[in-house]
């Protein structure tokens, strides 16, 4: 019997899977992109390839396409070692991030890696960001998987998954982990940050699939309109409001504002604070504009990234709207996504 890692490759699309033609790029299928590759007949690991047809540009990426990428690792869970998913970058940390908590009690790498350029074009970054993803996907010590978790790997640092956030549209170095170190470092040898990767879970791996997308977002900026914001607070079609608010949480105090949110909390549903930082974390109550934020009980999302409050939000949906359920389950930290947890 082989002792070589078994990895099971999940192509769906995205730059990595497009060549340059003329003046645009376009996707090809899983079996031209292959031929791109020719050095994974050289690793000493057993591969095989699932490929989306067609495939699928990041853009058009849904609820529908987190729940096929998940029944194809719940179906080859027991038959693989790690997982590593192919994946456009412009909504790669928000599928990752939804990824992470729809595969509950995870002990096996599931790694997403794409490219900022084409397989055919010669300065492409695809070969090293799939190649050292294959090897992190099979990496083993004492039997067990080094990164047994939802992560990202990307220009030569691997990423918590629901840590992530696409920051550059033109450089190779396209993610960052602003609140959470990185798991690790490829250079040389690939360097594992063993004090701050999940330990794995023991118990069986459990699927949540119950997707509501029932959330709206409301991003304040100066000048913001009433009727731009009461054109969300007012739709009965919203069970929850992500605020992006400013700074560690603050908000605007007039009260044409404060009376829309008031009404809003007052049918039961649910408000929760984001802040349009990427770095620091949301502390309600720090200055006096966020003092009615603690009053009308919005939930803090700390130092979350957006992608995986959105997406934590809409799953946690499926299971409850009640606000005290969905709050209480939306403070616990299912896979790391959270630093500090409310008391």
């Amino acid at each position: 019997m082989s002792n070589r890692s078994s990895i099971l490759i999940i192509f769906t699309g995205g730059t990595i899977g497009m060549i340059k033609k003329v003046d645009s790029y376009v996707p090809i299928n899983f079996n031209e992109l292959i031929k791109y590759f020719p050095e994974l007949d050289n690793l000493n690991y057993y591969l095989e390839i699932i490929g989306f047809n067609p495939p699928i540009d990041s853009a058009e990426m849904s609820p529908t396409i987190w729940i096929k990428i998940v029944e194809i690792i719940e179906k080859n869970y027991t038959k693989f070692d790690g997982f590593v998913v192919l994946h456009g970058t412009d909504t790669m940390a928000y599928t990752a991030s939804a990824i992470s908590f729809m595969l509950q009690n995870l002990n096996k790498p599931v790694v997403f890696t794409g490219s900022q350029l084409p397989i055919g074009v010669h300065r492409t970054d695809a070969k090293e960001n799939l190649i050292t993803s294959i090897e992190i996907a099979g990496s083993r010590s004492f039997g067990k998987a080094n990164v047994p978790e939802v992560c990202i790997y990307f220009e030569n640092k691997l990423m918590r998954g629901n840590r992530t956030h696409k920051c550059s549209s033109n450089e190779f170095n396209a993610f960052s982990s602003n609140n959470y170190p990185i798991l690790a470092q490829a250079g040389i040898d690939i360097n594992y940050n063993q004090n701050v990767i999940s330990k794995g879970a023991l118990k069986t791996l459990k699927i949540h699939k119950n997707i509501k997308q029932n959330v709206g977002v409301l991003k304040l900026f100066p000048g913001i309109a009433k009727e731009t914001v009461s054109s969300l607070l007012k739709n009965d079609f919203f069970d929850a409001i992500i605020l992006q608010t400013y700074g560690c949480g603050n908000t605007i105090q007039e009260k044409w504002f404060i009376d829309e949110l008031v009404n809003f909390n007052n049918e039961g549903k649910i408000l929760i604070n984001s802040s349009q930082c990427e770095t620091g974390s949301i502390v309600q109550g720090r200055y006096q504009t966020s003092q009615i934020l603690i009053d009308l009980d919005v939930i803090s999302s700390f130092d979350m990234t957006f992608e995986s409050v959105i997406t934590k939000t809409m799953i946690l949906l499926g299971e409850s709207t009640n606000k005290k359920i969905f709050k209480k389950k939306f403070l616990q930290s299912f896979c790391g996504e959270i630093t500090k947890i409310d008391k």
